[in-house]
């Protein structure tokens, strides 16, 4: 044991703990280390054991499967498989099937979207989310300015982005009484890593808002109680839990807030009866009316193995992992610092583990203070084999905040006439002045390990001057 890890060891020994998963790590990720790879953007996308793979091509080769849209034999066994995963993910949240429906679709996303277009905003109803929220939340407020309601933001506040607590009852009374009220927020950012309150939830409630939680970023290392926590909607991702399969999400919906949404359109396999001439049609109940057409039913059956290696390695034993190698990464590298005494990088979002995620969103600087270009960051990393992601990472509000990017600048920007209806990434770096456009984010994983955080700290250590 060398000193480095020894002293890691002393500062966070719960990290002993989880040990059982560098054992899963060499014997079902092995691919890792075997090309040398530091695999650093697990807020990007999780990563696949080879045995999910091969559990789910065994089951492939094993059966027949057909279209779940009959009752023929392999359409039987395909829709087996299929509510057989649907039970599981509800099981996986301890959502009660008799309160919460699943819905499957392509990505978080997908879900979004079809809360977006369906919720019965109306005049002088109330959108109400947080700077602090991914562009497909962002998107909802499209479909509510169409339909006449209010959109309201609640800004954060630096340096740990988050939000004024002391203000939600203010922002909560703006529910139009008897109306269809939205408040949207992430469980955990994908900029800042922040983990706003689930607490929020119940008061929202109490004030007469639907609330959707966005537990895209939050999922993979935290368990969502949804016995103890009662979110209206809740859309999540399943490759960025456990890395495949892609292309297949959910929204958690409760069948309550479910009965309020109301499609803008049908499509096959959502009805119960569609008519030509008689120019009619009739939904199907519960998650039916929004699984358009065909579902992935080859890939799903995928979800339940992609659970089951969750299961194996404990949310718990995940969480603490993370938390470990995130604040030994956050105390380690916001400790290097130039010969000139500036800091080697700012920090976007809290400095201790605390209330917390596993992502560490930095800028790094010259010797004079100069932001470097993340991409420049982004091109010296692939060239060691590291991982990481670079830019706003689709939340342009706590992007704008960190980056001091002020609506001033953005509106003289928008509004020029070249700008109408196009604009490039260099435009806008240019309408900035020469401000940061983006960040680096160094996010950690549930197989993250003690190497990859100090390879990272190693390769920070090159860029000093």
């Amino acid at each position: 044991m060398n000193k480095t890890y020894a002293d890691f060891l002393k500062k966070y020994p719960t990290f002993e703990e989880t040990r059982h998963i560098d054992q899963i790590r060499r014997e079902d990720y092995s691919r890792i280390d075997r090309t040398h790879q530091i695999y650093l953007d697990f807020t990007g996308a999780g990563l696949y054991g080879e045995s999910q793979v091969r559990n789910h091509q065994q089951l492939l080769l094993e059966n027949t499967f057909g279209n779940p849209h009959s009752t023929n034999p392999t359409s039987i066994a395909a829709t087996h498989y299929v509510e057989s995963a649907r039970l599981s993910v509800l099981n996986f949240f301890k959502a009660d099937p008799a309160e919460y429906d699943l819905i499957f679709t392509t990505n978080a996303s997908g879900a979004l979207k079809i809360v977006g277009e369906s919720y019965p905003f109306t005049s002088g109803d109330q959108y109400l989310l947080t700077f602090d929220n991914h562009n497909s939340v962002n998107g909802i407020r499209e479909f509510a300015h169409h339909k006449g309601a209010k959109v309201t933001y609640i800004s954060i506040s630096l340096p740990d982005m988050r939000v004024d607590e002391s203000r939600m009852d203010e922002y909560f009374d703006l529910a139009k009484a008897g109306g269809n009220n939205l408040f949207a927020y992430p469980a955990q950012s994908n900029f800042s890593s922040v983990k706003h309150p689930l607490e929020w939830i119940e008061k929202a409630h109490a004030k007469g808002w639907d609330v959707l939680l966005d537990a895209a970023a939050y999922a993979p290392t935290n368990f969502l109680d949804l016995s103890r926590w009662k979110p209206d909607y809740v859309p999540l991702s399943f490759y960025k839990i456990f890395g495949y399969p892609t292309g297949l999400g959910a929204l958690i919906v409760r069948r309550s807030a479910l009965n309020k949404l109301q499609r803008p359109w049908f499509a096959g396999g959502t009805i119960t009866v569609v008519s030509v001439q008689g120019d009619k049609f009739y939904m199907a109940d519960g998650h039916t009316a929004f699984e358009d057409g065909t579902i992935d039913f080859l890939n799903i059956p995928a979800i339940e193995i992609g659970l089951q290696q969750i299961q194996k390695m404990g949310m718990d034993s995940i969480q603490a992992r993370v938390k470990s190698l995130t604040g030994w990464m956050l105390e380690n590298l916001t400790a290097l610092r130039h010969k000139s005494g500036v800091p080697l990088v700012k920090l976007y979002g809290p400095m201790t583990t605390e209330s917390r995620g596993g992502a560490v969103t930095v800028n790094f600087f010259d010797g004079k203070g100069q932001a470097i270009d993340h991409r420049e960051i982004e091109n010296a990393a692939n060239k060691v084999n590291i991982s990481l992601r670079t830019g706003c990472f689709c939340n342009p509000g706590a992007g704008e905040l960190a980056l001091g990017i002020s609506r001033v600048e953005l509106d003289v920007c928008f509004h020029q006439p070249q700008h109408e209806n196009r604009l490039s990434l260099d435009d806008f770096r240019l309408c900035i002045d020469g401000k940061s456009s983006g960040a680096v984010r160094i996010s950690i994983g549930m197989i993250s390990n003690f190497e990859d955080v100090q390879a990272f700290l190693n390769f920070a250590e090159t860029l000093l001057e």
